[in-house]
C-alpha cells in the first residue's frame, strides 16, 4: 500500500509542503547573502583587522591603536573630519534640490517636460568631465568672474580660497548628481495620493502647506532613500571631482576621508593606515546614517 495513501500520507505530504514554503524564501535569498558575505563583508572584517597592522619596517606586525592615533594626530584627516561635517550640515540642501523640482514637475508647472529631461542630463556625464568643465567657469580668469566684473564685483579665487573652495565642490557634485535622486522623488510620487492634494488645493492650501503637510508625510520613506543614498554619495563618490578640480587644495582645504585614503595607498604606501581610515569613514556613515534614519522616523510621526 502507498505510503502517500491515507490521512496520515495527506498529513506527511501537507507537512513536508510547509516546509518546504517555510525554506523557500530562505533558498532565494541564500545567493545574495553569500555574495554579500563573501565580496562586502568580508573584506571589510579583513581591512579592519588589517589597520591594526604596521606599515613600512613594521609591516605585518601588530600595532594595536598605533594607525588611529596617528590618524587623528594628522592635520590633513582632521580637516577631512571637519569637510565630512560641511556635508552633513549641507545634506538637507542636497535632498531639498531635487526634491523640489520633482515637486514642481509632479505638479506639471510650465515646461515640465523639458524640464524633465535637461535636468537628469548631469547625472550621466563623467565627474572628470564636470570637474574640467567647471574649471573652465570658476578659473580666476574664466567667465563667472568676467560676469562678475562687468558688474561691478571683484574677482573670486572660486578654487583658489580655502574659505571657498569646498562649497564650491560640493555645489558642483551637487548639479551634478541631483538627477538620480529627482528620478526616485518622481517614482515616489507615483505613489503619493492624487486625492489628497486635490483636497488641499479645494481647501486653499498654499504651495508651502502643500508641501508641509501632504507630500512630505506621503514620501516618508523616499525622502529616507534619498537622504541615505545621497549622504553615501557625498562621502564616498567625490574623489573624481576632487582630484580634478583641486587636487585636496588648496592648503588641504578640499580633503575628505576617500581622498585621504587614497592619498595614504596610492603615493605614500601606507595601506595599513588607508585601512584605519576606511573603517572610521564606515562608521560615520553608519553613525549620520542611523541618526538621519532615527531623525526622519520622529519627524514623519509628528507629521
Amino acid at each position: 500500500m502507498d505510503d502517500r495513501s491515507g490521512p496520515d500520507g495527506s498529513r506527511r505530504a501537507r507537512s513536508r509542503a510547509r516546509d518546504w514554503e517555510r525554506l523557500a524564501p530562505y533558498v532565494l535569498v541564500a545567493p545574495a547573502v553569500l555574495i554579500i558575505v563573501g565580496l562586502r563583508l568580508y573584506p571589510l572584517l579583513l581591512g579592519v583587522n588589517f589597520s591594526f597592522t604596521g606599515d613600512g619596517d613594521r609591516n605585518g606586525e601588530a600595532v594595536g591603536l598605533d594607525n588611529y592615533l596617528a590618524l587623528f594626530d594628522d592635520p590633513l584627516f582632521q580637516q577631512a573630519l571637519r569637510n565630512v561635517g560641511l556635508l552633513v550640515v549641507l545634506l538637507p540642501v542636497a535632498v531639498a534640490v531635487p526634491g523640489l523640482l520633482a515637486t514642481f514637475i509632479y505638479l506639471r508647472v510650465p515646461g515640465h517636460r523639458f524640464f524633465r529631461s535637461v535636468y537628469f542630463f548631469p547625472a550621466v556625464l563623467s565627474p572628470v568631465i564636470v570637474g574640467a568643465i567647471f574649471n573652465l567657469l570658476l578659473a580666476f580668469d574664466g567667465p563667472l568672474n568676467t560676469v562678475l566684473g562687468s558688474v561691478g564685483v571683484g574677482p573670486v579665487d572660486w578654487l583658489g580660497d580655502p574659505d571657498v573652495a569646498m562649497f564650491m565642490v560640493v555645489g558642483v557634485h551637487v548639479w551634478a548628481t541631483f538627477g538620480m535622486g529627482l528620478v526616485v522623488f518622481l517614482a515616489g510620487f507615483a505613489t503619493l495620493d492624487a486625492a489628497l492634494l486635490d483636497a488641499a488645493r479645494v481647501d486653499g492650501a498654499s504651495l508651502r502647506q502643500v508641501i508641509r503637510h501632504v507630500i512630505i508625510p506621503g514620501l516618508t520613506r523616499t525622502i529616507q532613500f534619498v537622504f541615505v543614498t545621497t549622504m553615501i554619495g557625498m562621502l564616498t563618490s567625490m574623489f573624481g571631482l576632487l582630484y580634478v578640480m583641486t587636487s585636496g587644495g588648496p592648503e588641504g582645504s578640499t580633503y575628505l576621508p576617500e581622498y585621504y585614503i587614497w592619498i595614504q595607498q596610492g603615493q605614500m604606501n601606507r595601506p595599513a593606515l588607508a585601512s584605519a581610515a576606511s573603517t572610521i569613514l564606515f562608521l560615520i556613515m553608519l553613525v549620520v546614517g542611523l541618526l538621519q534614519l532615527s531623525i526622519l522616523r520622529r519627524t514623519g510621526r509628528e507629521d
